[in-house]
């Protein structure tokens, strides 16, 4: 990975594309730490950065998290994507943020995954707090300033200390709700059940994918937006390119969407990961 700081972003693409196909249903999640150093890190990230708004969709974070407050892994992660009427969410977002569209047309997705290693930094992860399972229901936006990101309908997590922490630093829409994944080879099952909504999804993962710029646009997601203290603020993350495959839907039973007042139809757009290692900022106004 050291590669990439070296030559480029180009030659980037093609190492990357070469290691994911090596990489086939690989259960390791995709991380920079210890494939780059640091400063390689950094140098690389503000080369893509650079890059980021001539290529319009790019798999890779634009912007550096070099003061992380938060590290985690999501693993085996599923996202589930309908398209959406722009018109019915639209009213949903705060001032101040515009649904980012894709052919005219606006998507909200579902992303049942497990959170790992859980912690700030120069604290190790503890056993039991650091890991549980969560699913969000999210739409795609653009910030005031035009990057893309993502606003948060709900977000279903299965420890109750993670989920008052997120409310209170971030102000996002966490919910405490009972909730379960259990992966078996390529097969994976998230169930969920809290007052108002519950899940029982299986997964099967298919062969790696050769993503384009529609799944590019459906999971290169490096920003959060929030409202605090009444004011848009957004927070950044930074991880790896997302490793991801093609996946189908053996059992897709929830009513997270119906609890948000959302009522996706058609068939939905699957894809999974077996995860990444993410560094996560300090909320900002914007």
């Amino acid at each position: 990975m050291r590669f990439y700081a070296e030559t480029g972003y180009l030659e980037a693409r093609v190492c990357l594309k070469s290691r994911m196909q090596q990489r086939s249903h690989s259960s390791r999640p995709a991380s920079f730490n210890g494939d780059i150093a640091d400063s390689g890190r950094q140098n690389t990230l503000s080369l893509r950065g650079t890059l980021y708004w001539c290529m319009g969709i790019s798999p890779f974070p634009p912007q550096a998290v070099n003061v992380p407050v938060m590290f985690q892994t999501w693993r085996f992660i599923t996202f589930i994507h309908w398209r959406y009427d722009p018109e019915l969410l639209r009213p949903r977002l705060p001032q101040g943020l515009e649904l980012d569209l894709y052919d005219g047309t606006a998507w909200i997705s579902l992303t049942p995954f497990m959170v790992q290693n859980l912690r700030p930094p120069h604290v190790s992860a503890l056993p039991w707090v650091s890991h549980f399972p969560e699913t969000n229901l999210r739409t795609y936006v653009r910030g005031p300033d035009g990057h893309r990101g993502i606003w948060f309908f709900s977000l279903d997590a299965d420890r109750l200390i993670a989920v008052v922490g997120a409310m209170v630093s971030y102000r996002l829409p966490y919910k405490w709700a009972r909730m379960e994944v259990v992966h078996d080879g390529n097969t994976l099952r998230y169930r969920s059940q809290r007052h108002a909504a519950r899940s029982d999804i299986v997964i099967q993962v298919g062969s790696t994918l050769s993503p384009g710029e529609l799944d590019h646009f459906l999971t290169a997601r490096f920003r959060l937006f929030t409202v605090i203290a009444g004011k848009l603020a957004f927070a950044q993350a930074e991880h790896p390119p997302w490793q991801l495959c093609q996946a189908s839907a053996e059992k897709l039973d929830q009513t997270i969407t119906d609890a948000a007042a959302l009522s996706p139809r058609g068939a939905p757009i699957l894809h999974y990961s077996w995860g990444v290692d993410v560094r996560i900022g300090r909320p900002k106004w914007q």
